[in-house]
């Protein structure tokens, strides 16, 4: 799989730190429930981001080749005032340029401990990048704040999470990988709006011998239709099946199905 220059990926966290801190200074109430993580409020999903920001950008700052305990991150759980909307965003800030500073210094090659078995720091400018595009999209839920994404980036945000569960169903990472065996049964999806050159379909497989997945227009059990960043966020579950501009054509249970056993939270 191609994936993006790691320099776009470092250009990418450093636009969605400067974005999330916009939704900080819009006046977003930070003890709102974010709508697609009700155990959080803003502020805390503000914190999470900031401390995963902060420890992989440590990781790599220290070329770990082993992981390092988050107890044992700096200001990894975010500034000591709490509620105060202008130290959250200094913080984050601070995390923006701690990471983005030590992948561009690192390069995407160097070896650096990772959970899965690509342990580079080219890993974890990709894995940050797609990490705050979820989150910011949960932060801008939260806020009622519009959100738009990069095409080439919502992408690969979909190849990395198909790479993700397949990663996890292979090696029995996760207890509910094993429920993926099955008959076999498919998803296709299809982003509307996408240049052709982007090749923005997929086909997800689950059979008896696992989870496998390729890109093309080809036909399955249920297909999931509609604008990019729409498909992306219904496939990473923060929009609904049937929000504005999607369509589900097929057995709608075996995407319901995959929704509901493909999750890390």
């Amino acid at each position: 799989m191609t994936y993006l220059a790691h320099e776009r990926y470092c250009d990418e966290i450093a636009l969605q730190v400067g974005q999330l801190r916009e939704v900080i200074a819009s006046g977003a109430e930070l003890s709102a429930t974010v709508p697609t993580c009700p155990e959080w409020s803003l502020e805390r999903l503000v914190r999470h981001m900031g401390g995963a920001l902060r420890w992989s950008g440590t990781l790599v700052r220290e070329r770990a080749q082993e992981m390092i305990p988050w107890d044992r991150i700096p200001l990894g759980g975010g500034p000591e005032e709490q509620g105060d909307p202008a130290a959250l965003d200094a913080w984050l800030a601070e995390c923006g340029e701690l990471v983005v500073g030590a992948l561009r210094e690192a390069g995407p090659d160097l070896k650096v401990w990772s959970w899965t078995g690509m342990a580079t720091s080219g890993f974890w400018a990709r894995r940050m990048t797609h990490e705050i595009t979820v989150h910011r999209a949960d932060a801008a839920l939260t806020a009622g704040a519009p959100y738009e994404l990069a095409p080439d980036i919502a992408v690969d945000a979909l190849d990395e999470w198909l790479e993700l569960v397949e990663w996890v169903q292979r090696t029995g990472a996760r207890a509910w990988a094993a429920e993926l065996h099955g008959p076999a049964r498919s998803i296709h999806l299809h982003a509307t709006d996408a240049q052709p050159e982007l090749n923005a379909e997929w086909l997800v497989e689950m059979d008896e011998k696992g989870v496998g997945w390729r890109r093309g227009h080809e036909k399955a059990t249920v297909a999931l239709r509609g604008p990019l960043t729409s498909v992306l966020l219904a496939f990473y579950q923060r929009l609904p099946l049937d929000a504005p501009g999607l369509e589900v054509v097929g057995e709608r249970a075996v995407l319901e199905f995959w929704l509901e056993k493909s999750n890390f939270g």
